[in-house]
Formats: C-alpha cells, sequence, structure tokens
C-alpha cells in the first residue's frame, strides 16, 4: 500500500533524492505543499500555436512546435557536423534548433512532422532566432525505445492541454510534470479553509478539485474553474490580513485632535497667498474629522506630483499643534528632509518663529533632525522636542533613535510611504503615549485594485487637480542610437533654456564609483548591455563637451550631507545652471526655474519613476521639458514603455501601465520581504471584481469573527499565503 502525503511531506521522499535536490536548489521546492502550489505559467495544446514569433533574444522559453525539417553540414571551425532542426508552430513562426557534434541518433527522432516542447535560451544568428542545444521531449506516436521514459512523464497530457511550468534550464517543464503525477497519485489534500457557506455562495470549486485540475485539467472549462478558486484563495488571505489590521487598528485610543475656531490653522489659511483648490479643500475635512476622533486615523493621501499633498499635510500638522499636540514629517532622505524644513518655514512664516522678534504672537517652532546635525544644533533641537516648543519636527530615520523624545507626539505624517520599513513607523509610533494619528503621503498614483490590495488597511484620499500656476510639460523619445543627431539638438535645447534664464537637469542611473553592480545595470541578466551611464563620468564629459560654458552642479547620494544641502541650496538660488544627479533628486525637489531635465539610459529606469523625475520641471510659470535618452530601439518593449510615458501625464494611466509591466510580486512587497511569494495566479490588473468581492467577503467574516476563531483551518492557510513578514510589510502606517 502506497503511503499518503501532504502538504509537509519532503519531496526526497517522493520523487527521489537527486530530483529533490535539483528542485530544491534550482526552483526552491522542498515540501509535496510547494510543488503543489507550483502552478502551471501556461498550457499548451498540440494544433494550437504559442507564437514563436513573439519570443525575445535572452529569454529561457519553452515552446510547444512540430519538426518541420531537419539538415546536417560539417562545421567549419572544428571537426564533426552540425544538426539543425527548424520546427513551426502552426502560425508561420519557426525555431532553429542548433545540435553540435555526431549525433545522428538525434536526427532520427527529430523525424519532420514530430511535436515536442523544446527548452532552452532564445539567441539569434543571422537574423534568425535559434534554441543551442535545448533540451526536448517528443509527443504523440512514433516513440522509439529510447523515448519510452519521457513519454511516460507526460503521457497524461496526450491530446489534453499541456501545462508549461516556471521551470530551469537543469529541472525543465515535463520533469516538473512527471513529479506533479507522482505527488498528486498519493497527495491528500488539506481541510478545505474556505467557510462552506462562502464557497457555495461564490460557486467556488473545493479545494482538492481545484488542485488537481490546475496541474491535470479535464477540460478547459474545468481549467477555469480551478484558477478562480485558487485565486480567491490568495484575494481573502490578502485582505483578511488587511481588514483584520483594520478592525484592530479602529479599536486603539488616541487622543481626539479637534479643529480650534481660531488658531495657527486659521491663521496660516488667511495668510496663503493663493486659494486651495476644491480637492485640497475636500481632503481636509477628511482629515480634520479623522484627528478629531478617538481613534487614530491611518489615511493615504495620494496625488500627482505638484498637486499640493504637503499643504495638506502641514494644515494636518497645525490642526495638531492647535490642539496641543505635536506633529513630525519623516522623509526618505536628508535633501528632501531639509526641503521640506525650508519649505514648510517659508509657508509659516511669522507663524513658525516662535521666540523670534518677528514672531506671530501664536507662533509654534519647525525643528530639523537629520543624522548629520552638528553636536550643539543637535542638542537644540532635541531640546525643543522634548519641551513641546517644536510643534512641528522634520526629520529623516534620524527621529527614530534612541535620544530623540517627544512631549506629545499626536502626528505622524510619512512622505514617500514605500521607501520606509514598517518597524521604522512602529519605532517612531512608539514615542507617543498613546498611537499618534498617521497620515501616509505618496506621489505614485496608485491604481485601484493596488490601492484595495496593498493599503487595503488604509482610507484613502486622492488629489487629482493641479494647482493653478503650474505649467505643462512635454515630453519626447530621443532615439540617441538610431538617429544620433537628436541627442545633439537635445544639448542645444539645453543650452536654449539656460539662455532664457532658466535650469535644468541631467539624471544618469547610476553615481559611477567603481563598476556598476548588477542592480545599478537596471536589468540584470540581459547579454551584452553596456554598463549604465554615471553621473561621475557625464559630468567632466557635458562641462567639456554640448555644456561648456555653463555651472555645472554633481549631486548623489553618497555625498556627505551638508555638501549634498549646500549644492541644493546653490541650485534653488540659481548659482547653478545644470545639476547632474542621481534619481536623489526624484521627489520633494522644488526649484521652479528649473524647465528642462534630460534622463540618460532613460529606459534603465521605471515607469513610475520616470514620471516622479520629470515631475521637478514645469513648477513655475514657464513650460516643462523633459526628454527621455534611449538606445533601446524602435518596437522594443523598452521602447514602448519611453513611448507611453512621452504620450501621458496621467499619473494614473501610467500607473497601471507600470503595474502591467511589473511583477504582482513587486507590487505586493516580496522583493521587500525577501520570501518567496506565495500569490501564483492572482492579477491585479485582471481580476478586479475578484479582489473585491474576496474584500466584501473579508468585511463581513471579521465582523463576526474578529480573529477567525471559529474558523481555525482559514487562519491557518491565511499565515501560509501571506506570511507574517509579508502581513508587515502590508500594514501601511
Amino acid at each position: 500500500m502506497t503511503e499518503t502525503s501532504t502538504m509537509d511531506t519532503p519531496l526526497k521522499k517522493l520523487v527521489g533524492d537527486k530530483t529533490a535536490k535539483a528542485l530544491a536548489s534550482h526552483l526552491d521546492l522542498h515540501t509535496a505543499g510547494d510543488l503543489i502550489y507550483h502552478f502551471p505559467r501556461r498550457y499548451d495544446e498540440r494544433g494550437e500555436h504559442t507564437d514563436i514569433r513573439s519570443l525575445e533574444v535572452g529569454e529561457q522559453v519553452t515552446v510547444l512546435g512540430q519538426v518541420q525539417r531537419t539538415a546536417v553540414r560539417p562545421m567549419r571551425q572544428r571537426r564533426g557536423n552540425l544538426l539543425e532542426a527548424t520546427v513551426g508552430d502552426g502560425s508561420g513562426g519557426t525555431l532553429t534548433l542548433t545540435f553540435f557534434g555526431n549525433q545522428a541518433w538525434r536526427e532520427r527522432e527529430l523525424r519532420p512532422g514530430r511535436w515536442g516542447l523544446f527548452a532552452g535560451k532564445v539567441t539569434e544568428f543571422r537574423g534568425k532566432r535559434q534554441l543551442n542545444g535545448p533540451e526536448y521531449v517528443l509527443l504523440g506516436d512514433g516513440a522509439t525505445d529510447g523515448e519510452a521514459a519521457a513519454q511516460e512523464e507526460i503521457e497524461e497530457f496526450a491530446g489534453a492541454l499541456i501545462p508549461v511550468y516556471p521551470a530551469a534550464a537543469a529541472v525543465p517543464t515535463w520533469v516538473i510534470a512527471r513529479c506533479v503525477r507522482v505527488v498528486l497519485d498519493t497527495f491528500t489534500a488539506p481541510e478545505d479553509p474556505l467557510p462552506a457557506e462562502v464557497r457555495a455562495g461564490r460557486n467556488l470549486l473545493k479545494l482538492d478539485t481545484a488542485l488537481r485540475e490546475i496541474h491535470r485539467p479535464s477540460t478547459k472549462e474545468m481549467l477555469g474553474k480551478a484558477r478562480r478558486r485558487l485565486k480567491w484563495d490568495e484575494a481573502f488571505a490578502v485582505q483578511l490580513t488587511l481588514v483584520q489590521r483594520k478592525h484592530r487598528a479602529a479599536s486603539w485610543p488616541a487622543r481626539p485632535r479637534p479643529r480650534a475656531e481660531a488658531g495657527l490653522l486659521a491663521a496660516f489659511d488667511a495668510r496663503l497667498p493663493y486659494e486651495l483648490t476644491d480637492g485640497q479643500r475636500r481632503v481636509g475635512e477628511e482629515v480634520a474629522a479623522d484627528l478629531s476622533t478617538a481613534h487614530p486615523m491611518h489615511r493615504l493621501l495620494q496625488g500627482e506630483v505638484g498637486s499640493g499633498k504637503t499643504v495638506c499635510a502641514l494644515r494636518a500638522m497645525l490642526q495638531v499643534v492647535d490642539a496641543g499636540g505635536q506633529a513630525a514629517l519623516l522623509a526618505p532622505t536628508e535633501v528632501l528632509a531639509a526641503q521640506h524644513y525650508r519649505g514648510i518655514l517659508d509657508l509659516l512664516g511669522p507663524l513658525g518663529r516662535a521666540g523670534e522678534l518677528d514672531s506671530a504672537d501664536n507662533a509654534t517652532r519647525v525643528a530639523l533632525v537629520t543624522g548629520s546635525l552638528g553636536a550643539a544644533a543637535r542638542r537644540r533641537a532635541l531640546e525643543q522636542v522634548v519641551s513641546g516648543d517644536a510643534g512641528i519636527v522634520v526629520g529623516t530615520h534620524a527621529l527614530l533613535y534612541e535620544g530623540v523624545d517627544f512631549a506629545d507626539l499626536g502626528l505622524v505624517v510619512v512622505d514617500e510611504q514605500h521607501r520606509f520599513g514598517v518597524e521604522q513607523r512602529d519605532a517612531l509610533r512608539a514615542k507617543a503615549e498613546q498611537p499618534p494619528h498617521v497620515l501616509v503621503m505618496t506621489a505614485t498614483p496608485i491604481p485601484r485594485t493596488v490601492a484595495m490590495t496593498v493599503y487595503g488597511d488604509l482610507e484613502v484620499s486622492t488629489l487629482s487637480q493641479l494647482p493653478r500656476g503650474r505649467s505643462p510639460i512635454a515630453s519626447h523619445v530621443v532615439p540617441a542610437a538610431e538617429k544620433p543627431a537628436y541627442l545633439d539638438r537635445a544639448w542645444r535645447r539645453l543650452r536654449e533654456e539656460v539662455a532664457a534664464g532658466h535650469q535644468a537637469y541631467v539624471v544618469c542611473p547610476r553615481i559611477g564609483e567603481g563598476p556598476a553592480t548588477a542592480e545599478e545595470a537596471g536589468e540584470p541578466g540581459e547579454d551584452g548591455r553596456r554598463a549604465p551611464l554615471a553621473v561621475l563620468e557625464v559630468a567632466p564629459l557635458l562641462a567639456e563637451g554640448p555644456l561648456h560654458g555653463l555651472r555645472i552642479g554633481v549631486l548623489h547620494g553618497k555625498l556627505p550631507a551638508d555638501e549634498k544641502d549646500a549644492i541644493m541650496r546653490s541650485f534653488a538660488a540659481g548659482d547653478l545652471d545644470v545639476l547632474v544627479a542621481t534619481t536623489v533628486i526624484e521627489v520633494g525637489v522644488d526649484v521652479p526655474n528649473s524647465t528642462v531635465m534630460i534622463v540618460l539610459d532613460a529606459d534603465r529606469f521605471g515607469v513610475s519613476q520616470l514620471h516622479q523625475l520629470r515631475g521637478r520641471v514645469g513648477r513655475g510659470s514657464a513650460p516643462g521639458i523633459c526628454l527621455l535618452v534611449t538606445e533601446a530601439l524602435e518596437g522594443t518593449s523598452a521602447r514602448e514603455r519611453l513611448d507611453a510615458v512621452a504620450s501621458t501625464t496621467d499619473g494614473f494611466r501610467l500607473a497601471e501601465l507600470d503595474l502591467e509591466q511589473r511583477r504582482e510580486g513587486d507590487v505586493l512587497g516580496a522583493t521587500q520581504s525577501g520570501r518567496r511569494s506565495h500569490l501564483r495566479l492572482l492579477s491585479l490588473l485582471r481580476d478586479t471584481d475578484l479582489i473585491r468581492d474576496a474584500r466584501a467577503e473579508a468585511i463581513a467574516l471579521v465582523e463576526e469573527d474578529p480573529e477567525l476563531e471559529r474558523h481555525p483551518a482559514l487562519a491557518t492557510s491565511m499565515a501560509a499565503l501571506v506570511d507574517e513578514e509579508r502581513a508587515e510589510y502590508l500594514e501601511k502606517g
């Protein structure tokens, strides 16, 4: 009698040591459960083409194809013969398979008319796409004795849907299929964790059926139902996690900070030199209402670059100061913290200069706390914070260190949420007697499903209109490889703007100290790419070449903090014409006189990053221009991405585009947590309705059973799908 296997059974007990080691080392699969949840990437069916024409050079692929012809010819450079087999997919696309050495047996195997799965890395030779020495397994009738084992591995798929798994060169898809078959033959699925009423109400398959059908689908209809059930599990686990966190947070106590009739906020509004937009007023009311309650606010404020989020945040901070509390603004870099500090002082004027000769009667103080402060300045700032004299405290993560104590921390404003870990926010929150109110700001617009799935425990406010006085930004792609003259024109255009009294940014992907790391190279693993352009290499070339005679400054993240601040001050004062920088200028940098930005190697940046960067120009009365320089050729995905960025300034459309081109796991924090994501099937783009339905069910379930005490199997499976580290990442604020 064959011993049954469970989710926790080690694979070496089921598929043997050698195969188990390969699965573990190449695919991080260790248990039967790991393998069962290693779902097929797609399904092929003989007679249906897999579109060979869409394959990209450098891709590791598995294709289903039919042998059309073979040819043997002697090799020129070494002894022996070269076997070339041409396979097609039924659509007109062809792929050449090349095998080196005398392999007559392969010629007998690869007879015209035979179908097979062929796996390898796509290369190109004389304009033809090919796989060099690919692994393969042949399908259908006519197998030779030597093919018998391979036939056995995939026999259950004969004439049916053939699963193609995420694979590795050492573990091709048909080996994974064989292992899955071995495991399924003995596998006992865990108790179905989904409450029966939810399963019935949403017309979902049982878990055991879904797991079997996704690997060995009996029909296309059953495959669709299996995928829907397993997507539901993923969406439901995430939504339960977020709804539970929101439910717990709502029960925490917080000190209400109601709006005062007369005070700093009223005085600030009266001295503003412009009218608030309708959106800013609406957000102001939402935030004011939250701050007035006895439970901590957890709100996300999203808005386009330059939509006026900082003013909204400052008004919230002033409401808290009026109510006797303090507000902390946490910025991701010292450059941005210093900029926020100066910006808030400018906006407040006499209202932010308590104790000085020209201060207003009810003024407060604004303190800056960063890691690079000198001892005396740091001591003065910390005294103002602990005494409560500083109603507003601006800083970097230095605010989290021991020795920074608040008199009464009432509000935490986090700028650019994605740059902070949960532990850092928790450390700051722990500095208050009761949990403070939290306002999170992001200038990266968030598609609705991402807001539901990643920020699902926050209330969301959106600023969609730009304040009056912001100028339009025109964006153009500069194809440097195809049309070098366009790059020359770009530098002339920059000089024209400087001659007209304006300033410019030139942005590079890396700093340039030592060789490019894989991370800096933007797209590790692609063959033949040169190192990305670097600030320290480009700046002197520009000074000697196309920008000769202009005042050029250099800014990057590894400069000492005081030097960075001095360069930004110099640029803001107009003492520099051009700033050659890394993405350190991506957020918060506000120099209204800057009208032109040239982004070099623009294809090395993400869509959202490019949108953020170009938001640094056009911030004054003169229109802005952003030139995206690239060597990516027309028709490539990199070039299409840049064309899309150039075609619209709609941040929400670009956010959707960014989501289309990123792995879902990146959006959900897999890269931040460093753990393998169990979210295999859920698409934040395509599964909007399913995510919305899962959220509704999660809300209903948590309302009646907040800690899932009556649903232990569900709590266990939720912990497996959304592990603790991921749950921490998902907690925003």
